[in-house]
This record gives structure tokens, sequence and C-alpha cells, in this order.
């Protein structure tokens, strides 16, 4: 298939990128271009490649052989695996450009001038030279009633206002930007996030409803975490906080200076703040710390029917949906008394009309909310589980650790931003950088 020499940056998101030998080594996330405060012709300085491991690294555009409907192909398999991180005079397309407001000056569209149109993407050119830069601008006018305006494509030199500063005035759309963001996991979307400049960020956080916004939240590191969650006003900051899981909730505010968490807590729904205070009152590093409020928590007369019907709950993790927690009412935590557990596995064996309570486990042993890191490292091991039980001395439920909040208290505190090189430099061949 031929190689293509023009092409619109924003569609290039999402392509695969191949080496010569046609390995995968990740996708296409943004395109970099150079921008100056002189009105010079902007050159495509290279791509943000998202491998499989999601680090972004950069990929200079001169690596690059060809450009094909479905793939980008370099020229060479060996690529530097340090994360991307953005200089001076660097733009990112998709990040920054799209969704701008620009005006054009083009005598064959005179119905556009002097009013502000909005970027819809970059048409870049590859050069004799080899160079890429940009030479088309594909702009809308602003919805009315709701409509889309037809796109129009423009030369570069007919528009006005791509520049840094420009790019730097708030209020820019992120309509683009959430378009990007539709498929994409929260944990995707969080390291996203975080390659955007500040001003980016903010824009995209504001325009992010409250239930996403939790989403993406509690796939970042705390210091983002605080930062972004103290931009917001304090009442969509505590609407966040209630669509956050308690245990991420009680994570973040524990980390706030205490007077600006008592804040948050007491502008709550008491119906949220209440297990989130009971979170926060364990060690961190205890199970009572570490456990989230809100398992599957079942009566002893439930039939396993329609405990199955809980656990295929899509917004359950894995590892919570793997046990079910039997209790004499309330089942609220803190619940009434603790009968036992039911795994999945037994669930899935037994006839849908037979009850939960003729099936518990009443031999799997306890956490208690004291219990250390190590200790619930240790209970995961010993009996191979992913999730477990926390209950105080009076045996009510408190609620659950799973093996995911034990990781993460594990690792170290940048385990989100350390990678190991798979060798000694940091190049890497081919396939192996992807692994």
């Amino acid at each position: 298939m031929a190689s293509i020499n023009r092409v619109y940056a924003a569609r290039l998101a999402g392509l695969s990128v191949l080496g010569p030998d046609g390995e995968s080594l990740g996708r296409v996330r943004d395109v970099v271009v150079s921008m100056s405060i002189v009105r010079q012709q902007p050159r495509v300085l290279g791509l943000v490649v998202e491998m499989l491991t999601r680090r972004r690294i950069f990929v200079p555009i001169l690596r690059v052989t060809a450009i094909e409907p479905n793939a980008v192909t370099l020229t060479t398999g060996n690529v530097s695996l340090r994360r991307f991180a953005q200089r001076p005079g660097e733009v990112l397309v998709v990040g920054q450009v799209l969704d701008s407001r620009v005006r054009v000056n083009d005598p064959e569209l005179p119905q556009m001038g002097g009013v502000d149109v909005v970027v819809v993407d970059l048409g870049i050119e590859q050069t004799r030279s080899r160079d890429w830069v940009v030479t088309r601008v594909a702009v809308r006018s602003h919805r009315r009633l709701g409509r889309r305006s037809t796109v129009q494509v423009v030369d570069w030199h007919n528009v006005q206002g791509l520049t840094p500063s420009a790019l730097a005035m708030p209020g820019q759309g992120v309509a683009q930007l959430l378009h990007q963001f539709e498929d994409k996991r929260p944990i995707e979307v969080a390291d996203a996030i975080r390659d955007l400049p500040a001003k980016r960020r903010t824009e995209l956080i504001n325009a992010l409803d409250d239930e996403r916004l939790a989403d993406v939240l509690q796939e970042l590191p705390e210091d983002d975490q605080t930062v972004l969650l103290l931009q917001l006003d304090t009442e969509r900051a505590a609407d966040v906080l209630e669509a956050m899981d308690p245990d991420d909730a009680a994570d973040l505010l524990g980390v706030l200076n205490p007077t600006e968490a008592e804040v948050l807590l007491r502008r709550m729904d008491p119906e949220d703040s209440e297990p989130v205070r009971r979170l926060l009152s364990h060690s961190p590093d205890t199970a009572g710390g570490l456990m989230t409020s809100d398992p599957v928590v079942l009566a002893p007369d439930t039939t396993v029917a329609e405990a199955l019907a809980r656990v295929r709950d899509p917004d359950l993790t894995p590892a919570l949906s793997s046990l079910v927690f039997v209790v004499r009412p309330p089942t609220a935590t803190p619940t009434g008394r603790y009968l036992g557990c039911v795994h999945l596995q037994a669930l899935l064996r037994e006839p849908p009309a037979n009850l939960v309570s003729g099936i518990v486990d009443t031999d799997l042993p306890n956490l208690s909310p004291g219990t250390s890191l190590a200790g619930v490292t240790r209970y995961f091991a010993a009996y191979n589980l992913v999730c477990g039980p926390v209950v105080d001395d009076e045996n009510h439920l408190l609620g659950a650790v799973t093996v995911d909040d034990v990781l993460d208290h594990l690792l170290p505190d940048d385990w989100r931003d350390s990678y190991e090189d798979p060798q000694p430099s940091d190049q890497t061949t081919g396939t192996e950088g992807a692994t």
C-alpha cells in the first residue's frame, strides 16, 4: 500500500505504530508541532506514541517511513523509552490546538471574515526534504441551535490565532478531547490528562461529569489527585468525592490538610460521608484503612440467582465480585452478625433457587481492622484470595480488602511513573519495548 504524504493530524490518533518488520510498538495518541511567537509555518516534530505498557513516549517524525490508512510504520524499532515530556515551543495538536478559536482571512470565504471559528483539525504535508509541516487548517463555525456547521479547509497562511499566546487563553472548548476519550478506560484517560498542559487539564476536568471525573481521579497519583481536586469549587469537589468509592475518597482526603478535608466532608451527603469518616478513623496501612465499605453483602435468605445478579454488576471490580458476604440484617456496613462468605465458584455450581445460607464458608479466617499491611499480604498469599472480610470484635462485617488496594500500598508512590527498561540504555528494539 502506498504511503500517504498528506494527512490530517487528528486522524492519526489511534493508528497502530509498527516497526520495520511489522511488529506492533503501540498507538499514536497525539502529534507534536513547533509553534513560535513569530508567524512561522508550524513544523511537525514527532508523534506521542502510547506503548502497550501505557507509557507515552516521543517518536521523532523523521523515524516515520510510511503513513497508511491503518498504521504508521517506523524506519527502526529502536525508540527511546523515556516518558514524553512537552518542551517549550512544542504544541500538542489533539491536546491543545483542536477546539481553539481562530479567525480566517480568506478571500474565497468572505462569510468567515471577522468572526471566530473553531479548529477541528490540522492538515500536515511532507516536503521534498522529508520534513512535515502544517499546510491546512480545518475550521468550523460555532454551532447554532444544536446544528453542526460545515467544515471548511483553508490554507494555513490565511489563519490568524494559531500562536502560543492565543492557545494559552482560557475558555477553549474540549469537544475533540472528550471525543478522543469516549471509549477509553479511566486509567487511559488519567494517563492522557497527565500529559496535558495545566490549562488544558483544568478545562477538561471542568467538562467531565462527576462520575467520569471520579473514576479518572482514582487512577491518578496522590499528588495529581489533590491538585486537581483543589482546583474545583468546594461544592463540586464534594460531589466528585461522593461519586468515588469510599476507600478511594478516604485515601484522597487522608492526604489533604485536615481542615480542608473536614470542609469537604461536611459538604458531602451524610450517607456518603459517614463510611468515609469510618475509614479515615483507621490507620491507612491497616486492613481498616485499606478496606472498602461497599462489598457485596447478602442476607442468608438470598437465593443463588439473586447473588449472581449482584456480582454481575459492571461497577464491581473482579476482586470484589469474587466473594459475597453473608450476614444477619442489617446488611449495610457495619452489618449485623457476620455468618461467613460464599465464593463465586460455589455460586456457579449451585442451582439458582438454593439459598446462600446453605453454602456459606465458615472456615475462612477474618481480618481485623487493625491487621497490618504485611499481615493482609500474608493472608492473601496463605489462602489464595483476592478479597477478604474485615470483621470487628463484635463480629460485625466492616468491609472487605481487595488485592488491588494492597498492591497500591506495596508499590512505590511513583509506580505510575517508573518503568524498568528491559535493556541497560533508554533504547529498546522492536516489540521488546512493548512487553
